[in-house]
């Protein structure tokens, strides 16, 4: 969340930040009740200052009957206390629910749009792949190679299922053994997560309340974690870091869940846009500063890129605009892969980063060299999610004969084998 002080000296930046976002917020609404609740809270404190000064009479005092007398006034303001706190308690309540629905503020370079058809393409790597064949989907070449069960999956989970089978798991793992080392190698510690997650870690990352619909939950009311950023953000929750150990850079790899409410008609087909996948995130924390994110977005969406040109997939890099960035993000980026036989990109990546947005909210500090205590940076990026990737690799890979060319970055993880036929 933004610093409520920050709110009140820049209202007209973070209601304008918010019409670009498309949230629909009051921050004159927010700083009138913000008024209200340091109003009461003043004479509650003023309340409780008059009892303890009253308090130190009373036990030095020798006169019994002014004792007496000075303990009923103050009963009679311990009730009123009472009264006061619950008014406040109903204010703060009011206030961090508003609090928790204003948008951080976009970057300057981040453009007008209201959905994702309006993001900014920025970049174009590698050329179309061309066939002398007619090509075919994922969901008929995965098939006929015995990789997957599209229908089996469908009767054991319904919509949306899937079952990998023989290569479509060995290409899963060679991918994830390829990831691992590729992330190793830039300096990024690989973390297996719990994902079963509790809901206040939701609310630190943003996704709450804003996605509660895409998340499962399970009867305790905690969630099935939608992305590896959920609890890597919360394994520091309220802890003071050494600014020595930033960047602290972590890898996350854990299965997601993700209901896709509202997509029942999205996507339907094979593995774009399933219930229950694996994902590699990099997440990092650093230093509380604009320059330091800026270089470090940079830099985890660069390795993602240069993990699809290692792999020889066609992709486009976008910026996106306002209305396509969530609650925290200042800045995001998607990289979308070549889907050969839908003549179209699909997203196969997010990088994002907050400033201190998420931070506030789990209180992840940190002490610079003046002993001062600031809330650290956060980033995040998707590494690589499966079997989403399957889709666009056995596609550009695919052989006239059927089978599927292995990149040869994966061949060592594949037992050395060329192709899967």
């Amino acid at each position: 969340m933004l610093d409520i002080k920050f709110i009140r000296e820049n209202k007209e930046i973070v209601q304008t930040g918010a019409k670009k976002k498309h949230v629909d917020i009051d921050i004159e609404k927010l700083i009138t009740l913000d008024d209200e609740r340091l109003k009461e809270l003043k004479e509650v404190e003023d309340l409780r200052g008059e009892i303890n000064r009253v308090s130190n009479d009373i036990g030095r005092n020798q006169d019994q009957a002014l004792k007496i007398q000075l303990i009923e006034e103050m009963r009679t303001v311990k009730e009123d206390i009472k009264i006061r706190e619950e008014k406040l308690n109903k204010i703060i309540e009011e206030w961090k629910k508003l609090m928790l629905e204003v948008p951080n503020v976009p970057d300057m370079s981040v453009p007008e749009g209201v959905t994702d058809e309006e993001n900014k393409e920025i970049k174009i790597w590698g050329e179309k792949t061309v066939f002398q064949f007619e090509p075919k989907d994922h969901v008929e070449i995965m098939t006929n190679l015995k990789m997957c069960d599209f229908e089996r999956g469908t009767k054991v989970h319904g919509f949306r299922g899937y079952f990998l089978i023989n290569d479509g798991v060995s290409l899963s793992f060679a991918i994830w053994n390829y990831a691992l080392d590729f992330w190793r190698a830039k300096g990024f510690s690989p973390v297996i997560p719990p994902v079963i997650v509790r809901k206040q870690n939701l609310y630190g990352t943003a996704h709450l309340p804003g996605d509660v619909e895409d998340y499962y939950m399970t009867q305790d009311g905690d969630a099935l974690a939608g992305t590896a950023e959920v609890p890597l953000m919360g394994m520091h929750s309220g802890e003071t870091l050494n600014k020595n150990s930033f960047p602290i850079k972590y890898l996350g790899f854990s299965p997601c869940f993700r209901r896709e409410a509202g997509s029942h008609g999205k996507d339907v087909k094979g593995l774009i846009r399933v219930h229950e996948f694996y994902k590699m995130e990099q997440v990092i924390l650093c230093e509380a500063n604009h320059e330091t994110s800026v270089k470090l977005h940079e830099e985890v969406n660069r390795n993602t890129e240069e993990f699809i040109e290692s792999l020889g997939i066609p992709y486009q890099t976008v910026i996106n605009c306002g209305g396509d960035l969530g609650l925290g993000q200042v800045k995001k980026y998607d990289i979308n892969l070549w889907v050969p036989k839908e003549g179209k990109y699909r997203e196969i990546s997010s990088a994002s980063y907050f400033h201190d947005f998420q931070t506030r909210r789990f209180g992840i500090r940190y002490k610079d060299t003046d002993e001062k205590m600031h809330y650290a940076h956060s980033l995040n990026s998707t590494a690589i999610p499966t079997p989403r990737i399957l889709v666009s690799l056995v596609e550009n890979y695919q052989q006239a004969d059927g089978s599927v060319k292995i990149p040869e970055v994966l061949k060592k993880y594949m037992g050395g084998k060329d192709f899967i036929k």
